[in-house]
């Protein structure tokens, strides 16, 4: 039996199943998803999404769905399902005996004597998906009616019935291209042997996606269908469906589906679905290795690049993953700081308090993962790590200073600095402008950390100019950020006041190498964060204590993002609360991390099958919501995988 594996008695349940979605992707931003059933439920999904670079690398959903249909004894057996506004038509996941995803997400359907296997595959870098239909038991002539569904609009919008759509086809090796509007490419539809293909166009209206509904946005649709294929398939015979960007010979459509199934990895186990995850946010776009933040609407960052690389690096080929996203990542260093957005189509940077101060932190574990020496690593980063810190002290850039005491003052009244970065109408809705926590530990980790690099390779200008500094930032971090009646850190420090929202960030102060914290402030902090924060599925971003706590991120915009940041629970914290006790208390934390690492394996199943979901619930049941797919989770999740594995031994 199958790791990931659903049964028709779970499947039959739309509320089940319309909550589960699978994801996947061909390496280079695009995706194909939908639920376990196939009745999408976001504008997000797809079978066939992918960047187009005549719209500025955004991705765009081409075709949308497609509908199959069993054909005997003049009989049609429909096995699509779609929502609309007051119903569900037609209800094609009854037929739905299985549902698996090993190497590829597998569907089988029954019905009468007909036992139908369908198989879904991205093609890595290239803009195509692959679906086989293997006939696994007929008793009778059997045709399968293929309908494809079509959007041709970027991921964010939704496709509206209009006049300007273009209805041409044309015909090509055993299938179709078309293309609705201009600037777009052409979308070829093809088989991997001859097929009718019966022209008739017409709009497809008011399918629903329940899940934007839920977020506050538009929510109907209409998708273009062309018209549909049918063929003859016998017992025991395979078709394969191609839908590309380009075209391709069909002949070889299948051995191409063959051999792309023999090189998948298996997922057979948590760690290797964890590892699978963590594959796909690796892809190449522009000439980069770039670190994908999410699935379905994230782009690239610099922060979540430098958090997750790390993790994901552990999945991959460690040295050579850390080397090409490093290499792709150097290309948005500029003014000193490493530009937000990783994207060629930015005109104006923007720069964060804590992105580059991050970046020592990633260059930290890259030590720590590779052959590289100190001495090796300083002369490939010295310089930058240089320009970084000058540009902090100097105050080249006006949101951010180094005071007289050491510590790092961030403050942009226009948007947020740090990764709790939700704005709206102008202004963060969760302001952390002055000192703030986690960037001052950063900030002394990545002095501290240069300074050691700087001494194995005897720059004595470097340390000559810093050295003395460390000293000066840790007595200055604990006499801002200690709140000696509270016993622990204040999440930020202003000109009015000293801020005592219980928040995880304190925790990044007690897990780097470099902390200013002695080891009973360490505890005291720990103790704080595991009763207040601590979940079974990471942490709160507030203490339930606090009168702004709000556990459950649905509604608008405003609203979902209030929550985000003021109660939901954030995953990737897990991996800096392991760290932080596995370097206090040694290999007798083990068994404890081990526990909570477990308590994340069920989402295997949920929500994002085969990934872990951006955010969930404060509160139990501790439902998942935001994306279904988030990289610094899963790859933080791996890294404490790694770390407790180091201990035990």
């Amino acid at each position: 039996m199958s790791y990931l594996t659903f049964k028709k008695k779970e499947l039959i349940n739309l509320e089940y199943s319309l909550d589960r979605e699978f994801l996947g992707t061909n390496r280079g931003g695009g995706y194909s998803s939908s639920t376990l059933v196939f009745c999408n439920t976001r504008k997000y999904h797809g079978l066939l999404v992918v960047p187009l670079e005549n719209f500025r690398g955004q991705n765009h959903v081409l075709l949308s769905s497609l509908d199959e249909t069993i054909i005997q004894h003049g009989r049609d057996f429909n096995f699509a399902v779609h929502q609309y506004p007051e119903t569900y038509e037609p209800r094609g996941h009854k037929y739905i005996v299985d549902v698996s995803y090993e190497k590829a997400f597998t569907v089988i359907y029954q019905v009468g004597g007909v036992t139908l296997k369908k198989e879904i595959l991205m093609v890595h870098n290239e803009p195509q998906v692959l679906v086989r239909y293997t006939l696994l038991e007929a008793h009778s002539p059997t045709k399968l009616r293929l309908n494809p569904l079509l959007a041709f609009r970027d991921i964010h919008s939704l496709s509206k019935a209009n006049d300007l759509a273009n209805k041409n086809i044309e015909k090509i090796d055993c299938g179709i291209k078309t293309k609705l509007y201009p600037d777009f490419p052409y979308l070829h539809l093809q088989l991997s042997q001859d097929a009718d293909f019966e022209y008739n166009p017409n709009w497809n209206k008011n399918i629903f996606y329940k899940k934007e509904k839920e977020r506050g946005y538009d929510y109907t649709e209409d998708l273009l269908t062309l018209g549909y294929f049918e063929l003859s398939i016998k017992k025991g015979e395979s078709v394969v469906f191609s839908a590309s960007t380009e075209e391709n010979n069909s002949k070889q459509l299948k051995q191409k589906f063959t051999r792309l199934m023999n090189q998948r990895s298996e997922r057979n186990s948590f760690e290797e679905c964890l590892n699978y995850s963590a594959s796909q946010f690796l892809i190449h776009k522009a000439g980069e290795i770039r670190v994908k933040e999410g699935y379905h609407w994230y782009n690239s960052n610099t922060r979540d690049t430098f958090i997750a690389l790390p993790g994901i690096a552990l999945a991959e080929n460690t040295q050579k993953t850390f080397d090409e996203v490093l290499t792709s990542v150097k290309k948005y260093f500029s003014n000193g700081l490493f530009e937000k957005t990783i994207s060629t189509h930015v005109a104006e940077p923007q720069y964060d308090a804590d992105t580059s101060l991050w970046f020592f932190w990633t260059i930290q574990q890259y030590e720590k993962y590779t052959k590289k020496t100190p001495k090796q690593l300083w002369k490939e980063f010295g310089e930058m790590m240089q320009t970084i810190l000058e540009s902090y002290k100097t105050a080249r850039h006006k949101s951010l200073r180094m005071d007289d005491n050491g510590l790092i003052w961030s403050e942009d009244i226009s948007r947020p600095l740090t990764w709790v970065d939700a704005q709206f109408d102008g202004g963060a809705i969760v302001p952390r402008n002055g000192y703030v926590v986690e960037v001052n530990a950063l900030w002394y980790n990545a002095v501290c950390y240069a300074i050691a690099l700087a001494e194995s390779a005897k720059d004595k200008d470097f340390l000559k100019e810093w050295k003395s500094l460390p000293e000066q930032i840790a007595k200055s971090f604990v006499e801002t950020f200690w709140i000696d009646d509270k016993k622990y850190l204040a999440d930020y420090v202003s000109y009015a006041h000293q801020n005592h929202d219980v928040r995880p960030n304190q925790l990044i102060a007690c897990a780097l190498d470099y902390s200013p914290l002695s080891e009973r402030s360490k505890k005291k902090v720990l103790d704080i964060v595991r009763q207040e924060l601590l979940t079974p599925r990471g942490l709160r971003s507030l203490s339930p204590k606090n009168k702004n706590y709000e556990s459950v991120s649905i509604g608008n915009v405003f609203d979902r993002d209030r929550a985000t940041f003021n109660g939901s629970v954030h995953p990737w914290f897990v991996g800096f609360y392991i760290e932080a006790n596995l370097k206090l208390y040694g290999a007798t934390y083990t068994a404890e991390a081990q526990n909570i690492l477990s308590d994340f394996e069920q989402e295997m199943s949920d929500h994002g099958v085969c990934a872990i979901s951006a955010i969930y619930d404060g509160n139990p049941p501790f439902h998942s919501r935001g994306c279904i797919s988030k990289a610094r989770n899963v790859a933080e999740l791996l890294r404490a995988k790694q770390l407790t594995n180091e201990f035990k031994r």
